[in-house]
């Protein structure tokens, strides 16, 4: 049996400039909480892109659900959005792959970040009207040995001939939750 699979954090947000820094900063502190400190810049830097990418083409609206989750050996972090539309990836030139674009543009080079800094990355669509794109990474050797794991609740035996008994054992922190209105 495996103790504590997976740990999950979920930030809901309007993908404005001024949010996307807040969510950076809930990700790089929830990230120090699980003892991942070396993933905080290329997840920073990996949302922030996922973030910018909702804020520059999400439509409708700019509301999107950032996840967070730890999976045994795996960090995985996943936009969700609106907007059905399928991002159109650019090589790490910035060219996208279906037309010419200009080499200088300051834009169009997100996801080919994302996927130079993570382990793997992808999109898919999320029911009928929105999408989810996420990326992994994985968790440092030393974290997969057990440091990430929350502490140990303490167990207490009850003896056969006790009637009344006491729980001793110490709540763990639920995972975070924020809802960042915008």
């Amino acid at each position: 049996m495996i103790s504590h699979p997976s740990r999950h954090c979920t930030v809901e947000l309007q993908a404005l400039p001024s949010r996307i820094g807040q969510v950076r900063r809930i990700l790089s502190a929830q990230l120090r909480y699980w003892h991942l400190d070396p993933l905080i810049d290329r997840a920073a830097l990996g949302v922030t892109e996922l973030l910018a990418n909702v804020h520059r083409h999400a439509q409708p609206d700019k509301t999107c659900t950032v996840e967070i989750e730890l999976l045994l050996d795996r960090l995985t972090v996943s936009v969700h959005d609106h907007d059905p539309r399928m991002p159109v990836v650019a090589d790490i030139e910035g060219v996208p792959h279906h037309e010419d674009a200009d080499t200088l543009a300051t834009c169009g080079r997100g996801l080919a970040m994302v996927a130079a800094v993570s382990e793997s990355w992808g999109v898919r669509p999320d029911g009928e009207s929105g999408k989810v794109v996420w990326f992994t990474l994985p968790t440092p050797p030393a974290v997969r040995a057990g440091s990430a794991r929350p502490p140990r609740r303490a167990v207490v035996e009850k003896p056969a001939y006790t009637v009344d008994t006491v729980s001793l054992h110490r709540t763990e922190h639920a995972p975070a939750r924020s809802a960042v209105a915008g």
